[in-house]
């Protein structure tokens, strides 16, 4: 008995020393690979590991410039702040979700509508021309969105409000920015606008990984242009719709808070204050670090589960899942 303990106690050391010995070698293969890959491991360390920390402040009553770990522990008042002690969990929950759920439902429905139309134009210049001009709003900072709204839409000075004036459509121009009415219209409308050509080129990429026997075949078969893109085109798509579904779901109480920072004023800040412009402004404005600390817990642990149980229902209803 003890030799057999023994004999399965060197081999087990020896897989260990082959294993050690064959990762080693890999190792120095790849080791210029691992070099380039060094200074990100290094930033995301710095910049995301360690800033961990701070979540402890969520369980205290911390304040800026006192050491963190001897401040006062409160427990789980900090979360129950929001649903007892404030009522914004309201209007935080209508502004975030009116947005972000038109925002996905409009942005999935238009950019696979005009993915569709760039793939069936007949003109494959014109519509390579036509697939970037509308991508180029993806690669412009919310600063520079806000710069050319202003430029369109002040009531004053504004191209469109000058027009209609001038015109005699309007006695007076239109205050967008300044008029909570609109701030829901104008949020889904940009973020449609600024996402729209990232999003129809996904969707251009599944289309152009359908088999073009297929279409062949259909043709063959009699079925129109419209036939082709329900029963070949749409379906084939499905997977790379049921994706981006998942990670919007997932991202559902999350905002752009580059947007908000710029859009929002004191005219229209009851529509567009969502969980991340609230978390900026109860933190970094009125300096209640742990109340707002709080507050992201809570959103990154809803979004977790968003996040799973969207990935559950596509991988029951779809086949497709990205865990």
């Amino acid at each position: 008995m003890r030799k057999k303990l023994t004999s399965q106690g060197n081999n087990n050391n020896q897989s260990l020393s082959i294993r050690i010995k064959k990762q080693s070698i890999r190792i120095k293969k790849q080791k210029f690979v691992l070099i380039m890959l060094a200074p990100a491991i290094l930033l995301i360390f710095t910049f995301s590991t360690i800033p961990l920390v701070g979540l402890w402040m969520a369980f205290t009553k911390y304040r800026i410039g006192r050491n963190l770990f001897k401040a006062e522990f409160v427990g789980i008042n900090n979360f129950l702040r929001l649903f007892t002690g404030t009522q914004d969990i309201g209007y935080l929950l209508r502004n975030t979700l009116i947005i972000n759920v038109f925002s996905i439902i409009l942005g999935t429905i238009c950019a696979l509508a005009f993915a569709l139309f760039l793939k069936e134009l007949p003109s494959k210049i014109f519509s390579k021309a036509v697939q970037t001009v509308s991508f180029f709003p993806f690669f412009l900072s919310w600063i520079v969105a806000y710069s050319v709204v202003i430029a369109l839409f002040s009531v004053n000075t504004g191209a469109i409000n000058m027009i209609l004036v001038s015109t005699g459509i309007i006695d007076k121009g239109f205050n967008f920015l300044g008029r909570e009415k609109y701030a829901y219209g104008l949020t889904i409308i940009l973020n449609l606008w600024k996402g729209l050509g990232y999003s129809s080129i996904l969707y251009l990429a599944a289309m152009g990984s359908i088999n073009p026997e297929l279409y062949d075949a259909s043709a063959i078969d009699g079925a129109s242009r419209f036939g082709r893109i329900w029963h070949i085109t749409i379906p084939g798509v499905i997977p790379t719709m049921s994706i981006l579904l998942i990670l919007s779901v997932g991202n559902l109480l999350a905002s752009n808070l580059d947007y908000f920072f710029v859009f929002t004023n004191i005219t229209n800040w009851r529509r567009m204050e969502t969980f991340s412009y609230y978390i900026y402004d109860r933190g970094l404005r009125q300096g209640d670090f742990s109340y707002a600390t709080a507050v992201g817990i809570m959103m990154s642990l809803i979004s977790i589960v968003l996040l799973y149980t969207a990935n559950k229902i596509s991988a029951k209803f779809a086949n497709t899942s990205i865990f």
